[in-house]
């Protein structure tokens, strides 16, 4: 196995344990805040609030790691932050508690991801960038399946929800010992890069258009995306799925994530981000599915939810890879994930509101979002052509 390899695999095992940490967490923090008196309203904020906070902080932790090439610093910070704060909710016994320590898991996220996705991109940069990232998402997303079943397990045999989320200190424990590996055996993670084909855009110190247009993509498609805090809310107050189902349903969704993840990886290596133009139609398919009141339908949606979240997060990273030059990378990935995350903020608390007073008034909302994402994707796709060929021309 390359070098290269081998420290996408290291960071791959650790957003493995990461993931069955505060991943199997999220499958039950909606319904845990309405046991706690929560309502969709006040769950779906709090989910957006810890979005925003998550990936705002990305834009600090992207333009620390570009200033100071401290990635494990801030990378060894935030997964400490992010990891800790879930065990800590056994002991939420308000839901105003529960909010503050959702809000604080995603704050850990924020700082780590820039440095994190920075140093991955070092390392994908010999194995193919669409390639590189889809594996390791698809390495985060069997942690992503495996802490949802644990805790569908775990409620199954009569534990409560704190007895559950007390049991998530175990990987967060190896979540943080296989990075102190990954930080003795590659200190510098930058040496693993490899010099792309020169252009004129990725070699200015200025992003290209295109990437300000992939941002205002994602960020339209990313706000008429239903949290999945929001849809367990649904299931459970709507009496639609048990307590133990949703979190199983949950693990069905990060399965597809991960198939889909690796598919759009390969895709994305070779066609670009022309395959995002599924994205805005699934969004719209998938609401009007996980908003039913029949199980069918909503394991449906959500499976397609699965899918709709490894498009997103497999081509992201990928594209910012490949759309900033290295010195400016941490910084392209901090300012794309503040506006990302804005949008989430701002859709969780609309999204929220608007199915206290109804799922209808939810679906249009949805609708006409992806409807202005895929117009603003037709103009993404002229300034991505023109990128690709002045790439390939320079090449």
């Amino acid at each position: 196995m390359s070098r290269a390899w081998l420290f996408i695999f290291f960071m791959g095992l650790v957003s493995l344990f990461g993931d069955i940490t505060y991943e199997g967490a999220r499958s039950i923090i909606g319904p845990f805040m309405a046991s706690l008196g929560a309502s969709a309203a006040i769950v779906g904020f709090f989910a957006g609030l810890g979005e925003l906070g998550g990936y705002a902080l990305r834009l600090l932790g992207g333009y620390l790691a570009d200033r100071t090439e401290r990635y494990w610093l801030l990378t060894g910070l935030g997964y400490l932050v992010n990891l800790l704060a879930v065990p800590s909710l056994a002991l939420a016994g308000r839901w105003e508690t529960a909010a503050a320590l959702m809000v604080i898991e995603r704050a850990g996220k924020g700082i780590r991801t820039p440095p994190r996705d920075a140093m991955l991109s070092y390392a994908t940069s010999q194995v193919g960038r669409g390639w590189g990232f889809g594996f390791h998402e698809a390495m985060d997303q069997i942690g992503a399946i495996t802490g949802p079943l644990l805790a569908a397990g775990v409620l199954s045999l009569g534990w409560t929800f704190r007895q559950s989320f007390a049991l998530y200190a175990i990987p967060a424990l190896l979540a943080l010992i296989i990075l102190a590996w990954a930080r003795i055996s590659f200190p510098v993670p930058k040496e693993l890069e490899i010099s792309s084909r020169s252009s004129t855009e990725t070699d200015s110190p200025h992003f290209p258009r295109a990437y300000w247009y992939y941002l205002a993509f994602s960020a339209v498609a990313v706000a008429g995306f239903l949290h999945f805090q929001i849809i367990a809310y649904h299931f459970a107050v709507g009496r639609i799925l048990s307590d133990a189902a949703i979190p199983f349903l949950y693990a069905g969704a990060m399965a597809t994530d991960a198939v889909a993840a690796l598919l759009a990886g390969r895709l994305y290596d070779r066609i670009g981000l022309r395959l995002l133009v599924t994205v805005p139609f699934l969004t719209m398919l998938l609401t009007f599915l996980v908003l039913a009141t029949h199980p069918l339908p909503v394991v449906a949606g959500t499976l397609i939810w699965g899918v709709v979240m490894g498009l997103h997060e497999s081509t992201l990273r990928a594209a910012i890879a490949d759309l900033t030059p290295v010195a400016r990378r941490g910084l392209g990935y901090g300012i794309f994930n503040t506006a990302y995350g804005t949008a989430a903020f701002i859709s969780g608390a609309l999204l929220g509101i608007l199915y206290d007073r109804s799922p209808h008034q939810v679906i249009v909302f949805v609708i006409i979002l992806e409807a202005m994402a895929f117009l603003v994707f037709l103009q993404m796709m002229k300034h991505w052509r023109a990128f690709e060929q002045d790439r390939n021309g320079k090449g």
